[in-house]
């Protein structure tokens, strides 16, 4: 028996070390993870089978961990538009006469979604996820208390935003959570459910948000963010495991340097030289390096903020129209965003269904090898539902039908939604497995910016062309990028390999 053996960690040695971009997936795709060798002073995996690998956890306990980051990624998007409904009665409470200042308050929690990424994501891949999360999570439940305290609207919108970057850390974080636990032909459903918070949690914020201020004042919006996001974040303590791979062997690496008394033994992540002495500036950059120095997540990232700017744009505004047009109380024009939450679950369905069976079927075409573009070639179908949405849901509301009809228009958005953010999302994870974290950061930030400033211009747009031809405008826009999922199909190959990013 091998000394390591002795402490707890069989050694399978046989097999080598693998140190290529894909280094870690199942058995069943035909590769392999990297185990560890100690003539070559390498700590990995004991063997393919190693159950403390996050790939081999028991399917139970997989789905388990992924069920419990999202719900703690609902609660943090849920908080980011419940407030919309209610911002017209603080502004009344709080002496506040600038529509601007208005809108703040509800989309100055996505200034922080653009900072928080930045900071979480690089260092969830270099400290671990969970710390990182129970961090985030912490301060946006301790904000909340900020908020419903706060004694005037620049008060309100400075924690709001300091919410924001709390409530991040899940995004920041999931992303890199499905690439530790599931290979690629697993992560079309693992995706469906994790990003069911992102989508669904901003639409069910202006329903529930209306009800509670109506009844007990808009500071009650917060007050129960703080009891739903504190009971979520203690749960989230109490049952969170560590996942990222990186981490898990570094920390094996450190225990056997101490219990074999071999300060030379390296893990087989930091393979070319002790990559924690990389500066931490380098460290934090990586959101940023693969949103300006790879084209593919560039243009991936402006692609989905356009969509996502116009998300938010709705949401900000779609209360508004009901209750001007048709004449809806606060407490139920929150009620006219089911058309597009209806629409998400149905994407949430298909995008799960089809997904994963489309890149086995795929795979099988391309003699057994995956390739993350493989994956691409489903969101042109959910890209379409986008512009044809914009044309319904403006059409029918400037021609004040019944109030039935632009909901329904509003049910393709919801489904476009889901199956664009899905597929070019779960494509940067497999394109960037061991980076998955700031992959998405970098769509993140960039996406909250234009979820940010593009409500601003709803109000006077909608004033100036009409509900038709402002809407319309939005539709001809997603009309124009329609041909962009083809495009990234065509050369993402090409620009990930030619424009490499690593630490």
């Amino acid at each position: 028996m091998k000394e390591h053996e002795k402490l707890g960690f069989p050694l399978s040695n046989r097999r080598g070390i693998y140190e290529s971009e894909v280094e870690v997936t199942s058995r069943s795709t035909g590769e392999q993870y990297p185990v560890t060798d100690l003539s070559k002073g390498i700590v990995g995996w004991e063997s393919q089978d190693d159950p403390s690998n996050p790939r081999n956890f028991p399917a139970r306990r997989k789905w388990f961990l992924l069920v419990l980051i999202s719900m703690i990624t609902l609660i943090s998007p849920f908080a980011s538009s419940v407030f919309a409904s209610a911002a017209v009665l603080a502004r009344e409470e709080l002496g506040n006469t600038s529509s601007i200042l208005e809108t703040f308050t509800v989309t100055g929690y996505l200034f922080g979604y653009m900072a928080g990424p930045l900071l979480f994501s690089p260092l969830s891949e270099l400290f671990g996820r969970t710390i990182i999360l129970n961090i985030g999570t912490t301060c946006f439940v301790l904000f909340q208390v900020g908020c419903a305290l706060a004694p005037s609207i620049r008060a309100l919108i400075g924690f709001r935003l300091l919410t924001g970057i709390g409530g991040s850390a899940c995004l920041a974080t999931g992303g890199g959570v499905v690439s530790d636990l599931f290979v690629a032909e697993e992560r079309g459903l693992a995706m469906s459910i994790y990003q069911a918070g992102p989508l669904l949690g901003p639409v069910l914020g202006p329903i529930c948000g209306g009800f509670i201020a109506e009844r007990a004042g808009w500071r009650w919006v917060f007050w129960v963010l703080v009891i739903g996001g504190g009971t979520l974040t203690s749960l989230v303590m109490v049952f969170n495991r560590e996942t990222n791979p990186t981490v898990l062997i570094r920390r094996k690496t450190a225990h056997l340097q101490k219990a074999l008394g071999k300060a030379d033994l390296r893990s087989c992540f930091d393979t070319q030289g002790d990559k924690l002495q990389l500066p931490l500036t380098r460290r934090l950059s990586m959101p940023l390096q693969l949103l300006f120095r790879s084209p593919i997540v560039s243009m991936i990232a402006i692609y989905i903020a356009i969509v996502y700017g116009c998300m938010y744009l709705l949401f900000t505004t779609v209360t508004e129209v009901f209750q001007s047009t048709y004449h809806w109380r606060l407490d139920i024009s929150g009620l006219s965003n089911l058309g597009i939450g209806a629409g998400f679950i149905a994407g949430q369905l298909a995008f799960g269904l089809l997904s994963d069976r489309m890149i086995a079927r795929q795979k099988r075409r391309n003699n057994g090898e995956y390739e993350p573009e493989m994956r691409l070639s489903l969101s042109i179908y959910f890209a379409i539902c986008l512009p044809a949405s914009f044309f319904w849901y403006g059409w029918s509301v400037e021609a004040k039908t019944h109030w039935i009809v632009p909901i329904v228009g509003l049910f393709p958005f919801g489904f476009g939604m889901v199956g664009i953010f899905g597929t070019l999302q779960t494509y940067i994870i497999d394109s960037y497995p061991r980076y998955a974290a700031s992959g998405t950061a970098a769509v993140t930030v960039t996406r909250s910016l234009l979820g940010a400033l593009l409500p601003l211009a709803g109000s006077p747009m909608y004033a100036a062309l009409g509900y038709g031809w402002g809407n319309s405008l939005l539709g001809f826009i997603t009309l124009a990028l329609l041909p962009l999922p083809i495009v990234f199909g065509r050369v993402g190959k090409g620009l990930r390999q030619r424009f490499a990013v690593a630490l």
